[in-house]
């Protein structure tokens, strides 16, 4: 259990690199637990958002608050005391195993000495992934699906009042896919934790979110809300560039995918 909820605030971010402008005049406010996706086609701007948000990307102009702090005055262990961080994909390639490459995310907490508390909380981690049978293979052994869900343990071991992941759901299979995506609505609602993550899959998303951020070029924010209200046949299209029905699903808006383009567009 993670206590009382935290209060994550973006004020007035921006954010570029030397080349191009990423993020423009970002407002955003958290102060509830739930499951909060963000959508958005490729290159709008939403792994530059998190990122700016845990200060893993520090050039930014405005203010990032978590309690009312901000967070350029906080240390990165304070911050991660605070904010877990799954990235998207992996580039590791550790020799070493499944359970002592999870075992890396309790750090930000009890340092290199490793209890019987932190070895427990990873035990839950593994299993709620179904990663226990491959506690002892190593890492590097993998599928990069069975890496996904490595890396999503070690974010969830951290126990920190927000996880902020990028993409959770990438290299899995659909089976996987619904998976981790209930487990971390039920992570949000019985641990009181605050959830955001990066998603691709409007169905996912629409379903399993309690609030849904839409990004639009040139990195900003389209449209915030609840999923019946965001997901709609005109959103889809004006964002995405693509027509489609949307229905209601047992209280959730579900897309259905017509053409990509209008015939006068041949």
């Amino acid at each position: 259990m993670c206590g009382d909820p935290m209060e994550y605030e973006v004020r007035n971010l921006s954010f570029g690199y030397k080349t191009h402008h990423v993020l423009s005049d970002i407002n955003l406010k958290f102060d509830r637990p739930g499951l909060v996706c963000i959508i958005g086609p490729n290159g709008v701007g939403k792994s530059t958002l998190v990122k700016c948000m845990n200060r893993i990307n520090k050039g930014y102009t405005g203010e990032v608050l978590i309690d009312g702090v901000d967070i350029k005055e906080m240390t990165m262990k304070d911050i991660s005391m605070k904010v877990g961080f799954v990235p998207a994909g992996t580039q590791d390639i550790f020799a070493m195993t499944v359970m002592d490459t999870v075992l890396i995310g309790r750090h930000n907490i009890q340092g290199w000495r490793t209890t019987h508390k932190d070895l427990e909380i990873v035990r839950r981690a593994l299993e709620m992934l179904s990663l226990e049978d491959l506690s002892m293979r190593n890492f590097n052994e993998l599928s990069a699906g069975q890496h996904q869900r490595v890396a999503l343990a070690r974010g969830l071991v951290q126990e920190t009042p927000c996880l902020i992941l990028d993409e959770p759901t990438s290299n899995l299979d659909v089976k996987h896919q619904v998976f981790v995506a209930e487990m971390l609505r039920a992570l949000a609602v019985v641990d009181n934790k605050l959830v955001i993550m990066i998603c691709h899959d409007l169905n996912i998303a629409a379903r399993y979110s309690h609030e849904i951020i839409v990004m639009k070029e040139p990195g900003i924010i389209y449209k915030v809300g609840k999923p019946l209200d965001v997901i709609t046949p005109e959103l889809v299209r004006d964002v995405y560039g693509i027509n489609c029905d949307v229905i209601e699903v047992d209280g959730s808006p579900h897309v259905i995918l017509k053409e990509t383009f209008d015939e006068e567009d041949e």
